[in-house]
């Protein structure tokens, strides 16, 4: 599995010129680290002020960061798995026509999951930056750089997760999946820069420079 690989070989994989992994893995990751770095920082012994309302924020927000953090990690092998499974469906034998539908059929499932998997990237990603307005408001202010790296890391994670939804549709035959996906992902942009902007402003409020 990637996320068990040594940070050297993981690296070393992504150059490869082997498809997988690729931009939808690269994209799990930089999300999964944005929420490792919230949780980080709501878990420092010290908070914004040092009250009874920073803890129970940070505690919050902590509860709903780590199931984030964990289907974010999931999604890093998943995305790899998907992918691999279209390069497999594309392979097979088109030499009849019962071969040519069996493939079509292969082909159109393992593009609908490797699309269903960066989506849920995209959701995740907006969950997350969702609790940084809380980590902002809330954690200690020397850590104010690590919370704005984890907003950087969670934006970046979800318009990467979005190219790859946005270019796997374009194989899609469904048209009622494909309107429904692109009105999600539309959606789903909007919230990200709405709770991104909201968190950033939170860092602002306090004098902190980014």
């Amino acid at each position: 599995m990637l996320t068990d690989r040594p940070l050297r070989e993981l690296l070393t994989a992504f150059a490869s010129p082997d498809p997988t992994p690729g931009g939808g893995s690269a994209s799990a990751i930089a999300s999964a680290i944005g929420a490792s770095l919230l949780m980080m920082v709501a878990a420092l012994p010290k908070t914004r002020n040092g009250s009874a309302e920073d803890r129970a924020a940070l505690a919050a927000a902590s509860g709903e960061l780590v199931g984030v953090q964990q289907q974010l990690t999931e999604a890093v092998d998943a995305d790899s798995v998907a992918y691999d499974a279209v390069v497999a469906a594309y392979k097979l034998p088109r030499a009849s026509e019962p071969e040519q539908a069996a493939r079509k059929s292969a082909v159109q499932h393992a593009m609908r999951s490797a699309t269903d998997v960066p989506l849920g990237v995209i959701r995740l990603s907006v969950l997350a930056l969702r609790q940084a307005g809380a980590v902002a408001r809330h954690g200690h202010r020397p850590a104010a750089s690590d919370i704005g790296v984890a907003i950087a890391l969670l934006e970046a994670g979800a318009r990467g997760a979005r190219l790859n939804v946005e270019i796997n549709v374009g194989s899609l035959t469904d048209g009622s999946y494909v309107a429904a996906v692109g009105a999600e992902v539309e959606r789903l942009a909007a919230e990200a820069a709405q709770a991104a902007a909201a968190a950033h402003a939170s860092l602002r409020s306090e004098r902190l420079n980014f």
